[in-house]
């Protein structure tokens, strides 16, 4: 089959709900800064009637990197599970309105569509409280065969591995890609999700992971160090190519273990760190999908997590595509 799509993205299916904060706030609820953690309806319920004003956008992380995508003019594809809701109808227009394929059918007679209450401190940092909801009905029945077969690079979302079903879609969906030549990509997603998953997520790396996403904190965790050097030391062996994030330090991309050092895209001052790992991932797979060189496809990665993380909201403000060229990317 000829190839549509740059990427096809596996991941929750979530509406954002984005309101500033302070680290009073958090402590006051009990909330760990910078983390993301599972949460029941009522306590989603009961944190949101304590937030201040709101801004509620389409999130989740694989669809805000399809977003990404889009925005740099590629051709993506998203795989979710919403509800036949409200929330669940907003998603899917906003999916389709970027011109990204969304297909699965929502869920009847289940749990709503997942909302993610996303808590923002002055500096930036984004502390999320996850309902699920309707996106853990994910299965690989959902999995679509032609648009995995169509894909030239299949990515995964780290945050579904807390779905025993999902996992199944993940194994699907690699089979699928690898049986057509295609690059099965996964984003780490949290530090949190590593620690409850990690022996699964270290063997689904070595199997089947040709490109790998990830932040220092959480290819730390990966591998229960505390070096940094020694994290990246130890996952050389088991991916093609590693892509991993340090904030103000730029990032790391380890290409058959040759390592290249991306230079941070300056901002003039961070207002919500939401998505940047997203549109990180974003701007990386679309310059490899275009067959460009690593340390560019990091550039434009470097350039579209600078742009997200200069306003609020997960998703680009401005094209990137049009941003990228006045850089001359």
């Amino acid at each position: 089959m000829s190839e549509l799509y740059d990427v096809a993205a596996i991941g929750n299916a979530i509406v954002d709900v984005i309101a500033p904060c302070t680290d009073d706030f958090l402590a006051q609820n009990g909330l760990t800064k910078g983390a993301m953690m599972l949460v029941d309806p009522d306590q989603s319920a009961s944190l949101y009637s304590r937030m201040a004003q709101a801004v509620e956008a389409s999130g989740g992380s694989a669809a805000n990197t399809i977003a990404g995508l889009a925005s740099f003019g590629g051709r993506g594809a998203f795989m979710g599970k919403v509800a036949d809701d409200q929330l669940g109808r907003v998603f899917a227009h906003d999916m389709r309105a970027i011109g990204a394929r969304f297909e699965n059918a929502p869920l009847a007679g289940g749990p709503a569509t997942a909302v993610s209450m996303i808590n923002v401190t002055p500096d930036g940092q984004r502390t999320m409280c996850t309902y699920l909801g309707a996106s853990v009905e994910f299965t690989d029945d959902d999995v679509d065969q032609a648009v995995v077969e169509a894909s030239r690079i299949v990515y995964l979302e780290g945050y579904l591995f807390d779905a025993e079903a999902a996992r199944r879609a993940f194994a699907k969906a690699a089979a699928l890609a690898h049986g057509s030549g295609r690059m099965i990509a996964l984003t780490l997603s949290d530090s949190f999700v590593v620690e409850r998953h990690r022996a699964a997520l270290l063997g689904f790396i070595k199997g089947q992971v040709d490109l790998l996403f990830a932040n220092e904190a959480e290819l730390k965790a990966l591998f229960e160090t505390e070096r940094f050097d020694d994290a990246l030391h130890q996952l050389r062996p088991h991916v093609k190519i590693a892509a991993v994030t340090r904030s103000e330090k730029g990032s790391v991309v380890i290409d058959h273990g040759q390592r290249l050092t991306i230079d941070p895209v300056p901002v003039e001052k961070v207002v919500d760190t939401t998505g940047a790992g997203d549109q990180y991932a974003a701007g990386f797979m679309f310059g490899l999908s275009r067959n460009r060189p690593l340390h560019q496809c990091g550039k434009l990665a470097s350039l579209a997590a600078a742009e997200v993380i200069s306003h609020y909201g997960p998703r680009p403000a401005v094209s990137l595509a049009e941003l990228a060229a006045s850089k001359g990317y």
